[in-house]
């Protein structure tokens, strides 16, 4: 199953102040505020969500296609992603424009100041997926996941006009979009992706209810935090999954994207929904244990023994089978 990964690709520089901002901030002179943190910490990692995404599909053995826009800095970003096997060929390189990043300042009260610079991402609306079909000789899936809006829109519409089957996740674009857009980006969804509160958004920007959401998507995704997740499929019941035991909690970030990663890559196999979601699950823990989206290693040995204890002999058998 050839799954395409459409999504932000992105740095982040993450650096910590010793200090509190609050300290710093005089209260009759917020209107010419002009100030400069010496940090002591700074931790570069990679991200954006659809990197992160066919990042965790790689190390399933998938080989997802990602699809967006990066800058002329990505070189060393897709060496990385190419030595974790996925497929970058169609990655847009800005002739102008630098990588996304985020770059963000926490204080030891856990405040923090960002800046999110979108960059190339921007051009990730001028790429056609027909060209990405036609280089790997067609596509089963499309997940178009948060991007630039205007990419977001431009992809779905062409998954509905040439009939390729897509997956909706919009992640924290949800916010900025209004309720129009959102209904266009999910209706005939194959998979609608969202967390619990997400779910809520949805119901309320667009005015349809669950009911008739369900109606309009092939299946509901919801992840439901440390519950696990619910997949729902009209005139059918739930299949709820719970998560593997965590080992300790070490930075929740990137775990959504992980269980999109495992759960298409069951997909891609072509097992059950139940097993698919439970390879999603198992990804996520071992993210949550880790400190960055994309700094989690996939000891298979590992993986199996620990899947088998959260899911029993019978589903790690047969997910052995594919994981290799």
């Amino acid at each position: 199953m050839r799954i395409a990964v459409t999504g932000s690709i992105a740095n982040d520089h993450l650096m910590t102040f010793p200090g509190r901002f609050a300290d710093q901030l005089v209260a009759d002179q917020l209107h010419t505020v002009s100030l400069s943190f010496l940090v002591d910490k700074l931790d570069v990692r990679r991200g954006g969500v659809g990197a992160n995404i066919a990042f965790g599909m790689g190390q399933l053995g998938t080989r997802p296609v990602l699809v967006g826009a990066a800058g002329a800095d990505f070189g060393e970003y897709r060496a990385w992603l190419d030595r974790h096997g996925v497929d970058t060929e169609s990655v847009r390189i800005s002739e102008t424009l630098h990588t996304a990043r985020f770059v963000c300042t926490t204080d030891a009260d856990h405040n923090q100041i960002g800046s999110f610079y979108t960059g190339a991402m921007s051009e990730a609306r001028l790429i056609e997926l027909k060209t990405v079909a036609d280089r790997i000789g067609g596509l089963d899936l499309v997940l178009i996941g948060a991007d630039d809006p205007e990419a977001m829109l431009r992809h779905t519409e062409e998954c509905k006009t040439r009939s390729l089957a897509f997956a909706a996740d919009f992640s924290q674009q949800i916010a900025r979009m209004p309720g129009e857009e959102i209904r266009i980006l999910l209706d005939g969804a194959a998979y609608l992706f969202s967390n619990e509160y997400e779910k809520g958004l949805i119901e309320t920007k667009t005015g349809w209810s669950d009911e008739e959401i369900l109606g309009r998507v092939g299946h509901r995704v919801t992840t439901l935090g440390a519950r696990g997740v619910r997949i729902e499929r009209a005139g059918e019941d739930p299949i709820e999954v719970g998560c593997a035991e965590e080992e300790r909690k070490a930075d929740p970030t990137g775990v959504g994207d992980a269980f999109r990663a495992g759960f298409l890559s069951g997909l891609a196999w072509g097992v059950s929904l139940e097993r698919a979601a439970q390879v999603g699950c198992m990804l996520a823990t071992l993210v949550i244990e880790t400190v960055g989206t994309q700094e989690y290693q996939l000891r298979r040995a590992h993986f199996m023994d620990r899947f088998t204890k959260a899911y029993g002999h019978e589903a790690a058998e047969e997910v052995r089978t594919h994981l290799g």
